[in-house]
């Protein structure tokens, strides 16, 4: 019996999740693999490593019948390449925020208002890497994913429009403005297509090496956050994602584009509509900082959702957020502490939720769809007690989306099911 499968990848911080559907959207296959205390030199191999495997875990009378493959990747996280497409330094992780040393340069360029003046923008990492004695070596600028969709097609300084934003590639009109195009080191940005192009077939040594078809193609990617919003099946103006991962980031589907600087907004293009919102730094690190899994199930069990504490938590791990409130330097707010731990992990659910209320009440504020319901993915979704203080705080129905996983999105932005 043949059939037609489509392989999504996605890639976060701590680890990489494949999922496989067939033609009907239906899961066939789910592989994951993790990596902790990888140091920054490691990266690039670890990444590679976990692609090669997650591919071959995948059972092979699918992986025989595999027809495109896409990969998503972490937003601003970005490689400075040689010619052969390796790194020449560590990658720089999205949270990363040396880049404020060239917030001034940025402003010097940049539009006001525009999203590269943000501390942790694709284009702060640049240029903090063009101050490097190691910059000239370089001979391509690439995402997470625009390195690890190489790794597959064989094609060096491809991007796409979603994960080039942060560089400042204009989605509106698809092209990189004057003004960027202006830039000594323009040479090494990527060429840009739509996400879920068709980038073309797999290297014969790829597809040998996994017994993939010749004929297997690679589209171009997206960012974790909106591979997330692809699975949930949101396609009305006015409804929303809340991806509750590592981070807290929020997507509203819009008619209208939105940007804001000043409060860590942008748009993604998607189709014909807009997708507003923003990232911010809290979110399920800080949560798994002070407590594992078991603890976090049992505790929320002790918690009336309906019952606010007096704590006004603004849960960070280290100084500075980026969206609602755009402010390196921004401290965080973790005390008092109670000594019940129960009460200290409910004044963490609450600091967060205000802070995703805070998010959707900017974003319809400066224009985007009234907000009218919230979709959840990403590990805390399966947290029915902060489900109901977010609720609580949002005033929208709050629901889990039917699908949450990131990987899923992906698959079929490689089936080509999506809104794009």
């Amino acid at each position: 019996m043949t059939n037609n499968y489509y392989l999504g990848i996605d890639f976060g911080t701590s680890g990489a999740r494949a999922i496989a559907i067939d033609k009907e959207k239906n899961i066939v296959a789910t592989k994951q693999n993790s990596f902790t205390n990888i140091t920054a030199d490691e990266l690039t191999q670890t990444w590679q490593d976990t692609l090669y495997q997650l591919i071959a875990e995948i059972p092979l009378d699918i992986r025989k019948q595999l027809q495109a493959i896409a990969i998503n990747g972490t937003s601003s996280t970005v490689l400075l390449c040689d010619r052969e497409g390796k790194a020449i330094a560590p990658p720089i992780l999205y949270d990363d925020a040396r880049g404020k040393e060239e917030l001034e340069q940025i402003n010097n360029i940049a539009p006001d208002n525009h999203v590269v003046v943000s501390a942790t923008s694709s284009l702060a990492k640049l240029l903090w890497w063009q101050k490097q004695p190691y910059f000239k070596r370089a001979s391509y600028f690439l995402h997470q994913a625009d390195w690890l969709g190489y790794l597959l097609h064989g094609k060096l300084g491809i991007s796409d429009y979603h994960n080039a934003l942060k560089l400042g590639y204009d989605v509106e009109h698809l092209s990189y403005p004057i003004w960027l195009q202006k830039q000594p080191y323009s040479h090494l940005y990527p060429q840009v297509f739509t996400p879920g192009a068709v980038i073309g077939n797999l290297t014969p040594q790829q597809s040998h090496r996994f017994n993939l078809p010749a004929n297997c193609i690679v589209r171009a990617g997206t960012t974790d956050s909106i591979a997330a919003f692809l699975a949930s099946g949101v396609s009305q103006p006015g409804e929303a994602v809340t991806s509750l991962g590592s981070t807290l980031v929020l997507k509203l589907l819009s008619q209208t584009k939105i940007n804001s600087a000043l409060y860590g907004i942008y748009s993604h293009r998607i189709g014909k509509l807009w997708l507003a919102g923003g990232a911010s730094n809290t979110g399920g690190a800080v949560l798994r900082h002070f407590f594992n899994d078991e603890q976090l199930q049992n505790l929320s069990q002790h918690i009336d959702p309906k019952t606010r504490s007096s704590l006004e938590y603004y849960p960070l791990l280290k100084p500075g957020d980026r969206f609602p409130l755009n402010d390196p330097d921004l401290a965080p707010r973790l005390s008092p502490r109670p000594t019940n731990s129960s009460d200290f992990l409910q004044g963490l659910l609450e600091g967060i939720s205000r802070i995703e209320a805070l998010g959707y009440q900017k974003l319809q504020e400066l224009g985007a769809d009234k907000l009218t319901q919230v979709y959840s993915a990403g590990g805390g979704a399966k947290n029915s007690t902060w489900q109901a203080i977010r609720q609580g705080y949002l005033n929208v129905l709050v629901t889990v989306a039917a699908n949450t996983q990131a990987a899923y999105g992906t698959a079929l932005l490689a089936a080509n099911q999506t809104l794009l």
